[in-house]
């Protein structure tokens, strides 16, 4: 029997690799009552210390159930494994929830920037050309704006450097950098480790005028998302583009000074400042500059962008911008394929075709996507390829929860509740054959650095997950439980020898980025019919193997350029 399955496969494989088709029945699959649902449990993994990992340090009753009574494995979920340079960057929502969603791995922003540069071809572009041509035409300023670190999720100093290089090169006399500190994907108080050598760096051009003109950090000003807060991107927007705000002579004096004033802020959290000399900014962005928003990730260049880009005459209901200047304005990126935002870029995105969305509703399958609004977009745009909208309004659904806007570290638990409440709802109704849903605890909170907090955010959602679990069973479904990367399992800085740093008080000092662990494979099969072998799962595999094992529990095959499904069908 298994000869004749293979052989099967083999022969689908032949029509189905490279083009769209209606996924083919497994005819030995006997079916499930339920629905298929995969739960994404965001920023967590299998943490490699005992010390800083929250989630091992939480009562995770049903989470330690699944582990001890399902099948499962460990699943690789950065670097290489979802398409980014090297296995020493960390993985994130978007790629992971594209990995997650496409069935295979694409080369993605970092790796795309990077080879771009190296190759020369950004700056051959007519994008880069435009620009420069328009501030040496007009002798005006050259303005790059984006996160300022080498965290490699949104940005990396080094494609800013390479920018201004070029830039010099090209005779750009005046150039302004509004550097936007991180402390999520780095370190949380290490800005000074970029930011002093920028400002040197660009000191080096004796011969222009280059400097840093403004600031903040990416929680406080411009990076929002999903429409969460647009008062961020009002902050950015008076200290980029007006001008406004608490003057400093330098970056790095605004720093020391907010740090001095509060001797516990993050980096993310920092407020607004804007370079000054003599009381007069030295930066404003005024009708006739070039503006490079440099972020090749596209969630949070979307509000900023479209501040940009909305014409002064237009209705704009999400701040009052006082002052819209007429600018040639371009992204890193296409943040958004199918609305084309922004109107121009220097490098195109990763062509993600044949997702998992797209073969089910092609198949018929009903499906329901869900998640509150801080991970909305990732089981929806990214979840279907960087693509806006539905395959097939009358297959699915997508219901967004609304996020509450207040420091994660306030109200930990999210919306986990509420999601599954939705969720049970959705799986009792029998109008679904696949269920994803996101909960953004792990991630969302665990960014904040507040140990205590991400404990709290693990067990709420763990009640979560128990809640599901019955509902499954009762449904007759399965429940797959994963995650997009790791976070919340690594929550205090280590040593090379495994030790904990410390802080100058003594206490741990605590990690804001994402983690390189392996995150969950579960499959929880309560009325399992021997159609594969639920003994044991196949290792080694990258979360990009979900589409293709969820696939195989609806009872259809895969396509064969899917990379391989966790379990081995009999």
């Amino acid at each position: 029997m298994l000869i004749c399955v293979n052989l099967w496969i083999e022969f689908l494989g032949e029509i189905m690799a490279d083009t769209m088709h209606a996924l083919e029945k497994n005819p030995n699959w006997k079916g499930r009552r339920g629905p298929v649902v995969l739960v994404i449990m965001d920023g967590v993994g299998y943490g490699k210390y005992e010390e800083g990992d929250a989630v091992k340090a939480s009562k995770m009753k049903y989470l330690d159930w699944f582990t001890k009574n399902c099948p499962h494995t460990q699943l690789k979920a950065h670097g290489t494994a979802v398409g980014l340079p090297s296995d020493d960057d960390m993985g994130n929502s978007e790629v992971g929830h594209n990995a997650i969603g496409c069935g295979r791995v694409f080369a993605q922003g970092a790796k795309l920037v990077g080879e771009s540069i190296t190759s020369g071809k950004m700056f051959e572009g007519d994008t880069w050309k435009k620009l420069v041509k328009n501030v040496k035409d007009k002798n005006s300023t050259f303005h790059l704006m984006g996160l300022v670190s080498d965290g490699n999720v949104h940005s990396h100093i080094d494609h800013l450097k390479a920018m201004v290089t070029q830039a010099h090169k090209e005779g750009v006399k005046t150039l302004r950098v509004h550097a936007l500190l991180d402390g999520r994907d780095v370190p949380p108080t290490s800005a000074l480790e970029y930011f002093e050598p920028l400002e040197k760096f660009l000191a080096e051009f004796s011969d222009a005028d280059y400097q840093i003109a403004s600031g903040g950090g990416r929680m406080y000003i411009t990076m929002d998302r999903y429409g969460a807060d647009w008062s961020m991107v009002e902050r950015g927007w008076h200290a980029h583009v007006l001008a406004d705000g608490r003057q400093f002579a330098s970056a790095t004096e605004a720093i020391n000074t907010y740090r001095k004033e509060n001797s516990g802020l993050l980096d993310q959290d920092m407020h607004e400042f804007v370079v000054a000399k003599d009381g007069k900014p030295v930066g404003p962005i005024v009708d006739g500059d070039s503006v490079i928003f440099f972020n090749f990730r596209g969630d949070r260049a979307l509000e900023i962008t479209k501040a940009f880009e909305t014409p002064a005459s237009a209705d704009f209901p999400y701040f009052d911008r006082k002052r819209v200047p007429s600018v040639e304005y371009a992204g890193m990126m296409e943040y958004d394929g199918d609305a084309h935002i922004p109107s121009q870029y220097l490098v195109n995105p990763p062509s993600i075709d044949r997702t998992m969305g797209e073969y089910l509703t092609k198949t018929g399958v009903r499906l329901l996507a869900i998640s509150e609004t801080q991970k909305y977009g990732h089981v929806t745009y990214f979840f279907n390829g960087n693509k806006q909208g539905k395959f097939d309004e009358k297959l699915e659904d997508y219901i967004e929860v609304p996020s509450d806007v207040v420091p994660f570290e306030q109200r930990p638990w999210m919306k986990c509740a509420e999601i599954t409440d939705k969720v049970i709802e959705a799986i009792k109704s029998g109008k679904y054959d696949h269920i994803r849903l996101n909960f953004p605890n792990g991630d969302m909170v665990g960014h904040t650095g507040v140990f205590n907090a991400v404990v709290c955010s693990m067990e709420g959602m763990d009640l979560q997950l128990g809640r599901i679990r019955d509902a499954i069973k009762e449904a007759g479904g399965i429940m797959c439980v994963t995650a997009d990367h790791g976070n919340s399992d690594d929550m205090y800085e280590h040593a090379k020898d495994g030790s904990v740093k410390k802080d100058k008080d003594g206490t741990p000092k605590a990690k804001t980025s994402h983690s390189l662990n392996p995150v969950p494979g579960i499959i929880y099969d309560p009325e399992y019919k021997g159609e594969y072998d639920n003994t044991k799962l196949n290792d080694g595999l990258g979360i990009s193997s979900w589409p293709a094992t969820i696939m195989n529990l609806m009872g259809y095959f895969a396509p064969t350029d899917y990379d391989k499904s966790m379990i081995n069908l009999k």
